[in-house]
C-alpha cells in the first residue's frame, strides 16, 4: 500500500509540474503577431516615401524637346534638351535653348521661362493677322526719334507678333519720308528679322519669300 500511494503520489506531482508548462505557447502568439504589425507598419511607411516622388514624375512641363519658341529681342529657338542643374545650394530644371539667329546656346530656368516672355510660334492664323496689319494704314509717329525708339523697343520686349509687325509697319512707313538714325535703323532691322523668322516657321516657307511678302504688303501703303 506504501508503495501504490507513493506511485500514486509521485504521478500527481509529475501531472501538477507539467501544468504551468502551457504558457509559452502564449509567448509564442504574441511573438508571431508582432512581425506581422512590423510588416504592415513598414509597408506603410514606404507607401508614404515613395508617395512624394510621383508628384515630380508626373509635372508637366509647357514645352518640349525639339520644339521651336520665341526669345524675345532674340528670334526663334530650339529647345535641345531639358535639364537639371546645380544653382548654389539646390537643383534647377532648366531650358537648353539655341538661338539660330546669334548662332549661340542659353539656358533658362524652366520656372522663368514664362516671365522672360518665352512663348510658342504663332499658328497660321495669327501668321495671316501679322501679315495683314502691315498692310494696313499706319498711325502717325512721333517725330523725336528718341521717343519713338524707345516706344518701339518696349514693343519688342513685349514680344508678340502684332507688336512685332507694328514696329516694322511705322520704321518701314518712318524710312520712306526720312532716313533713320542709326540706332533705329538697327532696330527695324532686327524687328524685321524677328517678323519673318516666326511667320516663315508658322507657314512653313522660305526666309527669302516671306521677306518679299512682307515688304510687297508694306509697299501697298
Amino acid at each position: 500500500m506504501t508503495a501504490k500511494s507513493s506511485t500514486k503520489s509521485s504521478k500527481r506531482d509529475s501531472v501538477t509540474k507539467a501544468k504551468p508548462a502551457r504558457k509559452p505557447a502564449a509567448a509564442k502568439k504574441t511573438s508571431k503577431m508582432d512581425p506581422a504589425r512590423s510588416k504592415t507598419s513598414a509597408a506603410v511607411k514606404t507607401k508614404s516615401t515613395t508617395a512624394k516622388p510621383a508628384k515630380a514624375r508626373t509635372r508637366k512641363l509647357r514645352y518640349k524637346k525639339g520644339q521651336e519658341i520665341v526669345y524675345p529681342l532674340q528670334g526663334v529657338g530650339q529647345i535641345k534638351s531639358i535639364e537639371e542643374r546645380a544653382f548654389r545650394s539646390t537643383k534647377l530644371l532648366y531650358y537648353i535653348i539655341y538661338l539660330e539667329v546669334s548662332d549661340m546656346t542659353i539656358m533658362v530656368p524652366v520656372d522663368k521661362a514664362d516671365e522672360l516672355g518665352i512663348r510658342p510660334i504663332v499658328d497660321k492664323r495669327q501668321a495671316n493677322k501679322a501679315l495683314k496689319l502691315i498692310s494696313e494704314e499706319y498711325e502717325p509717329v512721333p517725330t523725336d526719334w528718341k521717343a519713338r525708339y524707345q516706344n518701339n523697343l518696349d514693343l519688342l520686349k513685349k514680344g508678340s507678333v502684332l507688336d512685332i509687325a507694328t514696329v516694322v509697319r511705322a520704321l518701314y512707313h518712318r524710312s520712306r519720308i526720312k532716313e533713320l538714325p542709326i540706332l533705329e535703323r538697327k532696330l527695324y532691322d532686327s524687328a524685321l528679322k524677328l517678323l519673318v523668322d516666326e511667320i516663315s516657321f508658322s507657314l512653313q516657307k522660305g526666309k527669302e519669300e516671306v521677306e518679299e511678302l512682307v515688304l510687297s504688303k508694306m509697299e501697298v501703303n
